[in-house]
């Protein structure tokens, strides 16, 4: 070690003499002393190592460790603890249901709600009529099964945890049998044969991946088989030289053997897409109309609510389910069951679904709709007057996103931005570090803005800031400090 690094390593601040600053900025009223204390350490150990790997580099050029500099690190870490990590965002990618992005925006009644029921107390787990307690389950059985005509209802956390409840219930130490074609990979490299084996159900893959027969599932019948599972793959499609069983002749075998058929639609769908120019989707009145004995799908997709797995189905097979002791660790929260209950009622017209539904509507939204909304965009940033950024129009495609309509391509209007100093890498990185973020589309070195997913009361942060980057970018590059 040179005589320069350790003349540095001794000039390293004391954890005292960093706390006496600290203190007179008043730091312990933004954070308890420990974490103080112990971010004290951790800055000044970095500090440390910085300095030699400076040294086993011959790089002296390492910052000279002070006081005031160690002081003014832990102070930003500290400032930190106190801006929120999870923030609202624009979306302008055009990916309606954009897993990242939180997937389905709730409607207006379903916020309300959240507000109200978390604002005091309520009738979570109380039967009001009875005095005594209740299931809170009850909260959205009723209007469930009204929607759908099913049997009984529960609600979970999210659909993998319906999926894992209902083959743990019904097929645990027994054989599910699924079409190789059904083995999907959900969000987060997740898979049904994984979910599978955590559910003790054992997998009886029948089939192929291209072409899957009735025969196939006849012969893969035993005395150890405890559920026919079929898999909506809602997110990706098999073209070409394929065949797949009906779910009519599913629920026919299992009626003929004793054995009960679950359909996992993933993405749940109440609203005839087709009708709106879509390719067919299933929907779950379609597979209870099918006879099946239990289906799962998720309520934050093409449903539109929040994050929950809702299971449908026979009474007496979803008695057995609610009776799990698996399914404490999965239950819905109360303000979950309060978005959802006043999701569901937007169903009970089905026009006032798709207007006051966010992701049905931008899904359903007629393109000039949105071209109409983009000339308003632009329109509005072109009378800012920026130095910076120009705007066009250009047409593209949207995106359901979340699992949802792999295949459907959505004619869209996009708003491009071009920057005279910034790449649209740059740009981009910008966009994602302003106060509300805006997460836009990158392509063929273009920042869009997609008009489908952007709500014109969005438009105003857009355009603030869009601004503070023109401001910013302009100062930069008259004082010579500009970095694209």
């Amino acid at each position: 070690m040179d005589d320069t690094i350790k003349k540095m390593l001794q000039t390293l601040p004391k954890i005292d003499e960093i706390l006496l600053i600290l203190e007179k900025e008043n730091i312990f009223d933004k954070a308890p002393r420990d974490f103080v204390v112990q971010t004290c350490r951790a800055i000044v150990e970095k500090m440390r190592e910085d300095i030699l790997t400076a040294g086993k580099n011959s790089d002296h050029s390492v910052f000279i460790p002070t006081v005031e500099k160690a002081a003014d690190k832990i102070k930003k870490k500290i400032e930190g603890l106190h801006t929120y990590s999870l923030r609202r965002v624009v979306n302008a990618t055009g990916i309606i249901l954009h897993t990242n992005l939180g997937r389905a925006p709730l409607c207006e009644e379903a916020l309300e709600k959240i507000v109200e029921i978390s604002r005091g107390y309520s009738n979570l787990e109380f039967d009001l009529s009875e005095g005594k307690r209740g299931l809170r389950y009850d909260h959205v059985q009723e209007i469930l099964c009204a929607l759908t005509s099913a049997e009984d209802a529960m609600v979970v956390n999210n659909n993998a945890a319906a999926v894992l409840l209902v083959l743990n219930t019904l097929s645990e130490g027994k054989e599910t049998i699924v079409s190789r074609g059904e083995l999907i990979e959900i969000g987060g490299e997740f898979r049904i044969p994984e979910v599978m084996e955590k559910s003790g159900s054992i997998l009886r893959e029948v089939g192929t991946t291209n072409r899957t027969h009735l025969p196939d599932y006849e012969r893969a019948i035993g005395e150890n088989t405890g559920l026919i599972l079929k898999v909506h793959t809602s997110n990706f499609r098999i073209a070409g030289f394929t065949e797949d069983v009906e779910l009519s002749s599913l629920v026919e075998l299992g009626e003929n053997t004793g054995i009960p058929v679950m359909n996992d639609l993933g993405s749940g769908c109440f609203v005839e897409l087709g009708t709106y120019g879509f390719e067919k989707e299933p929907t779950v009145q379609d597979a209870l109309k099918a006879g099946v004995d239990v289906v799962t799908f998720s309520g934050d997709k093409l449903l539109g609510g929040p994050q929950a797995g809702i299971i449908l189905g026979r009474k007496d097979i979803l008695e057995k389910v609610k009776k799990n002791p698996l399914n404490r660790a999965l239950r819905i929260d109360k303000l979950t069951l309060a978005a959802l209950e006043a999701t569901m009622k937007q169903y009970l017209n089905m026009g006032k679904a798709i207007s006051s539904i966010k992701g049905l509507g931008s899904l359903t939204e007629p393109v000039t709709a949105v071209e109409k909304r983009a000339r308003k965009l632009s329109s509005k940033l072109k009378g800012l007057s920026f130095k910076e950024f120009t705007f066009s129009f250009k047409k593209g495609y949207s995106m359901a996103g979340g699992g949802s309509l792999p295949t459907q391509e959505i004619p869209t209007v996009l708003v491009a931005i071009d920057s005279l100093h910034l790449s649209a890498s740059s740009l981009g990185a910008k966009l994602r570090c302003l106060k509300i973020p805006i997460i836009a589309r990158i392509s063929d070195e273009e920042v869009l803005f997609d008009l489908r997913t952007i709500d014109e009361t969005e438009f105003d942060l857009i355009g603030k800031g869009l601004k503070s980057i023109d401001i910013e970018v302009n100062r930069d590059d008259a004082s010579g400090e500009r970095k694209n």
